[in-house]
């Protein structure tokens, strides 16, 4: 025996039908058909809207997709030629203006157009542009000076300010770095660095770089800085989660750093839990080892770190970037060949390295691994959209249909 199911498109079509008999309508066949095709599209559940980053997303190669995961960098003033093939024939989607520069806002504008137009792509009828970074902390780090660029005081004394203060004053230099093409700002430092360290704390302490001691005077910080550059359309980047301010050692340059006191629930997480909380479109993941966390991997390659602490346990739904992967002393520790696919294995999206050379290398590596394990084809393209979302939000991806 043969059931009918009724479903509400049928039902609507059978009531239309018995409408027309019931009221005698004949009229002709034209007509009929008009009204039943109206109630049929009527009936049709529309088909879901789909977003300008999954258009093109969908409209990527696996190049493409895996480009998107790299932020090379881009030595200041003239990057080597060298470098930018590598980043181009990659479609790398990211990158960092490394070093110094003196040339002012125009000067650097110049330099930033020059490689959006070299290094962006055209994907389904789409402009995808590059996210552009620098370290423009203030202090002694601060990559972009000369004509339009204020010199910024370090984060210590930031972290003497008023939140209000530094909230208007974060504005203004996202304004400046906006005029420069500058769309993120890897700053500011959510390390708590206590004074029973101070200066011996040689990646930021030692450079005056955090804003305070504790975390009630970091964690606010955080949040006005945040807040400040959102507002001026420039993406923030929180660092060096879960935190570098009681190490010794440099990861840059000491091929292991290991912290002995932070945990996965102490007061160094709550500048993180701040920053994310005002908006932040990055957070940065250390290489320093944590005993207390995860004894047995560094901070970028460590899934409890990455994927349980940042993803989960604070909720971040955006872009984790490493620390440079590409020269740091303490990446050596995994072949180049596998560091980028062990940080998206751990949950990471964004690979920051300041040796473009080593980019082919990193990429073939993810790119193997998509051709004969499908759950690192499904982190890519989880990856790949984060980073994209990330690009529509700081004006790098601008759907015109």
């Amino acid at each position: 025996m043969t059931s009918y199911l009724f479903t509400p498109r049928r039902v609507s079509l059978a009531l239309l039908a018995m409408t027309l008999t019931a009221a005698g309508c004949q009229g002709t066949p034209s007509a009929q058909e008009s009204m039943v095709a109206t109630a049929r599209a009527a009936a049709t559940p529309a088909a879901p809207k789909v977003s300008c980053v999954d258009r093109v997303l969908a409209g990527m190669n696996d190049t493409q997709r895996v480009g998107q995961l790299f932020m090379g960098a881009a030595k200041l003033n003239t990057p080597p030629k060298a470098d930018l093939d590598a980043m181009r024939k990659y479609a790398v989607g990211s990158v960092f203006l490394a070093g110094r520069s003196t040339a002012g806002v125009k000067k650097t504008r110049t330099l930033v157009d020059s490689l959006q137009k070299s290094l962006g792509e055209t994907v389904a009828g789409q402009r995808v542009g590059l996210l552009v970074s620098t370290d423009q902390e203030g202090g002694q780090v601060q990559v972009l000076k000369g004509t339009g660029f204020s010199t910024i005081p370090s984060g210590k004394t930031q972290g003497t300010w008023s939140t209000a203060t530094l909230r208007t004053r974060a504005q203004g230099w996202a304004k400046q770095l906006k005029s420069a093409g500058v769309n993120v700002n890897l700053a500011p430092v959510a390390d708590i660095v206590p004074t029973s360290i101070g200066t011996a704390n040689i990646p930021i302490g030692r450079y005056g770089r955090q804003f305070g001691s504790t975390s009630t005077v970091v964690s606010p910080h955080v949040t006005a800085y945040v807040q400040g550059s959102k507002s001026a359309g420039v993406l923030t980047t929180p660092k060096h989660f879960p935190g570098l301010g009681s190490v010794r050692g440099n990861t840059d340059t000491t091929a292991s750093v290991t912290d002995t006191t932070l945990t996965r629930t102490g007061s160094n997480i709550a500048p993180f839990r701040a920053g994310i909380s005002a908006g932040t479109g990055l957070v940065m993941v250390s290489l320093a080892t944590y005993k207390r966390i995860d004894p047995q991997h560094k901070a970028a390659f460590s899934s409890l770190i990455v994927n349980q602490m940042l993803r989960h346990d604070l909720g971040f739904k955006g872009v984790i970037i490493s620390d440079d992967l590409g020269q740091a002393k303490s990446a050596q520790s995994v072949t180049l060949s596998q560091r980028a696919l062990t940080f998206l294995r751990a949950g990471g999206d964004l690979t920051l390295t300041v040796t473009p050379k080593g980019i082919p290398t990193m990429a073939e590596g993810i790119r193997y691994a998509m051709r004969h394990d499908p759950k690192v084809r499904t982190l890519v393209q989880n990856s790949a959209r984060r980073i994209l979302t990330a690009k529509q939000a700081a004006g790098a991806l601008r759907c015109t249909t």
